[in-house]
């Protein structure tokens, strides 16, 4: 039996199923959640199916969360989306289930779970949930599409990363011949507002970089006041850096209220992912996040990725 069957062989054998994913959604973790959540209610509507998890913030546009209870985790199947370890999981309360199933595409650092479906070569959760569909000829509704094309754009940038692969584009296809709007979508996923436009000139006029194409943006509590920002709007300005031709790594390092700095990490080239899980984080090998306790620790990150780049340089990658 392939992990494509037994998953739904757990799914068919639960009459209630609980889908958790990741602290600080995007919209790969949403359109995963999400898109499993509406994949279950139509083809298995005697289920009941809860989406649980914490805030959403601005990504409300592709839904919201269900209210569950603790007493609802008993003799319930639950499943994980999108989130590589444990500490990341968006509700403690996912341990108190029957059964646990993990399915991810980020490296496999915490195999937690009773069943694990982890492919680290595909470009999001939400393109294996597309996937799994296709496979065993789910019925797809319009809006289940819609989630999942979502999480396949959010995670791919809008396929200009390298992770899309032909299969990526394929199963995209597939998303947009159900009929829904797409366009509509991906202007709600690229849309900013008047702040984060502002907030992207700062980051543009106050870029450090090195001479290897090592970048670093620092975005202090006043800066993040000044600009009338909460910490989850900055996730739109963290691809901004890669834009310039001569940038190869960067990190965007945000002050939270408690003074530590989360670490947003990517590149076009070098693996960063060991540098993460070296500074309390992991990730992915080209889009990673870790956190510092202090400035001191920030400087740490930023060598460490100028080290990264130089080598990556050198040897003419």
């Amino acid at each position: 039996m392939s992990l494509s069957e037994q998953i739904l062989s757990k799914i068919k054998e639960y009459q209630k199923i609980i889908i958790h994913r990741h602290m600080n959604p995007d919209p790969d973790a949403l359109g995963s959640q999400l898109g499993l959540k509406a994949l279950i209610k139509t083809n298995f509507p005697e289920k009941k199916v809860f989406a649980a998890g914490g805030p959403v913030n601005d990504l409300d546009f592709l839904g919201v969360m269900d209210s569950v209870e603790i007493e609802d985790y008993q003799d319930a199947l639950v499943i994980i989306c999108d989130t590589g370890n444990t500490p990341r999981i968006s509700g403690a309360e996912y341990q108190y289930g029957a059964y646990l199933i993990k399915i991810d595409h980020h490296p496999n650092d915490d195999p937690y779970g009773d069943l694990l479906w982890v492919d680290t070569t595909s470009s999001s959760t939400s393109e294996l949930i597309a996937l799994w569909a296709r496979e065993l000829n789910l019925k797809l509704t319009q809006e289940a599409a819609r989630l999942l094309y979502a999480g396949i754009v959010g995670d791919t940038g809008r396929f200009l990363y390298p992770a899309t692969t032909s299969r990526t584009l394929q199963l995209a296809a597939d998303l947009i011949s159900t009929g829904f709007d797409f366009a509509k979508l991906n202007q709600q996923i690229d849309g900013i507002s008047v702040k984060v436009a502002r907030l992207i000139g700062y980051v543009y006029e106050n870029l450090i970089c090195d001479e290897y194409g090592t970048g670093k943006v620092i975005l202090s509590q006043a800066i993040l006041d000044e600009f009338q920002l909460a910490d989850h709007e900055t996730s739109a300005i963290v691809g901004v850096p890669g834009r310039i031709e001569t940038v190869l790594t960067w990190g965007i390092f945000v002050e939270q209220k408690d003074g530590h700095y989360r670490c947003r990490l990517r590149s076009k080239g070098p693996r960063i992912n060991e540098v993460a899980k070296r500074h309390d984080g992991g990730g992915h090998p080209l889009a990673s996040g870790a956190n510092a306790k202090d400035l001191a620790e920030v400087e740490a990150i930023y060598k460490e990725l100028q080290v990264l780049t130089k080598e990556f340089n050198y040897k003419g990658e």
